[in-house]
C-alpha cells in the first residue's frame, strides 16, 4: 500500500515538473516561462486524512526540529533522514503522527512559495513600468534630436538616464532564470518530503 502511494507521489511530481516547463501566456503580467500555480493542495501530495496528534513535551519538540530540517531548502533531504530516523525510532510512524509532520512542513513551505510568487509579480509590474519608462525615454530622445535647436544638455541628460535604466532592466531579467525556478523547487521538495514520509510508515 506504501508503495502505491510512493509511485502516485513520484508520478505526480513528473506531472508537475513537466506543468512548470510550459509556458503559461494566460496572464500576460507572469514574467516566468514556468506556469504560475498560486497555491498548493496537501491532498495531491498526501494521500491520508491528516488529523491532529497530542504530543507528548518530548515529541512535539522533537516533530518541531525534524520540521525545521526538512524546511531549510539549503539541507538535502538525504541530511535530514537520520533526524527522521531518530524520531520515528522514539515516537512512531503512524499515519496521523507522520501526516501531521508533513502538514506543519507543507504550511511553512507554501507560505514562503506564496511570498515568492508575490514577489515576482511585483517584479514583473516594475518592469513593465521600467520598461514603459525607457520606451517613454527613447521618444523623448528622437523628438530632441529631431528639433530644429537641439538641447544637447537635455539630450545628454536622456541618455545617461536611458543608459541606466537599460543596464537595470537588463540586469533584472537575467536575474529572472533563478527567480522563476525558486517556486518550482519548492514544489518539488514538498513531493519529495511526502514521498520520503510515507516511505517511513509503520
Amino acid at each position: 500500500m506504501v508503495k502505491s502511494h510512493l509511485i502516485r507521489g513520484l508520478i505526480g511530481a513528473l506531472c508537475l515538473a513537466g506543468a512548470a516547463n510550459a509556458a503559461d501566456f494566460s496572464d500576460p503580467t507572469w514574467p516566468c516561462i514556468q506556469r504560475k500555480v498560486e497555491t498548493l493542495s496537501v491532498g495531491l501530495m498526501w494521500p491520508f486524512p491528516i488529523a491532529e496528534v497530542k504530543l507528548s513535551p518530548e515529541a512535539a519538540e522533537a516533530q518541531a526540529d525534524l520540521v525545521d530540517r526538512l524546511v531549510l531548502r539549503r539541507l538535502e533531504l538525504e541530511e535530514v533522514q537520520p533526524t527522521l530516523d531518530a524520531f520515528v525510532a522514539d515516537h512512531g510512524s503512524s499515519e496521523a503522527l507522520l501526516g501531521q509532520v508533513f502538514q506543519r512542513t507543507f504550511d511553512r513551505l507554501a507560505r514562503t512559495r506564496t511570498a515568492i510568487v508575490k514577489g515576482i509579480e511585483n517584479y514583473s509590474f516594475q518592469q513593465i513600468a521600467m520598461s514603459e519608462s525607457i520606451e517613454s525615454a527613447r521618444q523623448e530622445m528622437t523628438r530632441l534630436m529631431e528639433a530644429d535647436k537641439p538641447d544637447f544638455d537635455r539630450i545628454d541628460e536622456v541618455e545617461e538616464t536611458l543608459a541606466w535604466d537599460e543596464r537595470i532592466y537588463t540586469d533584472r531579467q537575467r536575474s529572472l532564470t533563478y527567480v522563476c525556478e525558486t517556486p518550482v523547487l519548492i514544489e518539488k521538495r514538498l513531493y519529495a518530503i511526502a514521498q520520503m514520509l510515507q516511505a517511513a510508515l509503520e
